[in-house]
């Protein structure tokens, strides 16, 4: 068996995550990774005689062409990750045939028709195959365009925005209603007690008293 020396260490991406491999590890790996190496040209049909390969990553690529039928032939196959490359025509029906599939992406290509809906494929959702503008999804009866798919995300921005709004309107309110409570009370007063009734008159009286003398004597008198 080939082995391997400590000091070598291998990235491997496997079903959405990031795992690291290295020494006698090396000999249990059965993958291949050929992501973001800006690959071009038809999938090499070929590849489906690796049938003892768990894991397959050609994602962010520029491979164009179908996806071959000959992957059908990867039994024992368990994440397969084309996603973000420039596939066309249809997810081949014999694929329903990879009963250990479990990680299976295909999104941002320009596939087109049905997607099976057996096997395997009846368990992944719909973010397996988004960016697909002519792709339909069976189950969800709408193309996988990942226009339609995005919900309406309310910015943080546009919350706080709302939020500073209502609290304003409850500043205007609450100033209000203590305003007219205070005036009402200070009438209530003055209605009963007549004795602050008379001060409040007077005092009435000695603040139009005293505006008329700053505006004679500052206004008129220039």
């Amino acid at each position: 068996m080939l082995t391997y020396p400590q000091q070598v260490k291998v990235e491997f991406v496997t079903k959405n995550r990031y795992e690291l491999y290295n020494g006698s590890n090396l000999n249990y790996m059965v993958g291949l990774d050929l992501s973001c190496n800006q690959l071009t040209g038809n999938v090499p049909s070929e590849i489906g005689d690796l049938q003892k390969i768990r894991v397959l990553n050609l994602s962010h690529n520029c491979l164009s062409g179908s996806i071959p039928r000959s992957f059908s032939n990867l039994k024992m196959i368990e994440s397969l990750d084309l996603s973000n490359n420039r596939l066309s025509g249809q997810i081949p029906a014999q694929l329903i045939e990879l009963n250990f599939l479990s990680n299976f992406n295909v999104s941002y290509n320009n596939l087109s028709g049905l997607i099976p809906d057996k096997g395997q494929y009846s368990t992944f959702d719909e973010t397996s195959y988004r960016g697909n503008l002519y792709l339909s999804c069976p189950t969800i009866n709408k193309s996988c365009n990942s226009a339609e798919e995005k919900p309406a995300i309310k910015s943080k921005g546009r919350e706080d925005e709302d939020d500073s709004a209502i609290d304003m309107v409850s500043l205007y309110w609450s100033f209000g209603a203590s305003y007219v409570t205070v005036i009402l009370g200070l009438l209530a007063i003055l209605w009963i007690n007549s004795f602050w009734r008379k001060r409040w008159f007077y005092f009435i009286d000695a603040c139009i008293d005293l505006c008329y003398y700053c505006l004679y004597k500052y206004v008129l008198n220039q």
